[in-house]
């Protein structure tokens, strides 16, 4: 099992830039796949990105293809999420999310693992 635990939310104007992270647990980080999902108030958890074990491979959702880059390092046990040029539907509880199926089958079905999420607000 793994423990995930993000940062890096906040009040961010439209247009600007914000960098998650999230910080996992044990020692066998680089087994799983990782990802983010996010919530927006009244809606479902929607999936944002993920990454392979390897780096490789990632897949992004359509709403944030170009302006949200998924990372991670290894050695530390950290996935990012760095997010450019935001806009106001992209406020949400975003969640650090991993799985130890394969890349190719987490957007359908999905992440086992979840963190307590960030807050992360753009303005209109």
């Amino acid at each position: 099992q793994v423990q995930l635990v993000e940062s890096g939310g906040g009040l961010v104007q439209a247009g600007g830039s914000v960098r998650l992270s999230c910080a996992a647990s044990g020692r066998t980080f680089r087994n799983y796949v990782m990802g983010w999902t996010r919530q927006a108030p009244g809606k479902e958890r929607d999936f944002v990105a993920a990454i392979s074990w390897s780096g490789v491979t990632t897949y992004y959702a359509d709403s944030v293809k170009g302006r949200f880059t998924i990372s991670r390092d290894n050695a530390k046990n950290t996935v990012y999420l760095q997010m450019n040029s935001l806009k106001p539907e992209d406020t949400a509880v975003y969640y650090c999310a991993a799985t130890q199926r394969s890349i190719y089958s987490v957007r359908l079905q999905g992440f086992d693992y979840w963190g307590q999420g960030t807050q992360v607000t753009v303005p209109s």
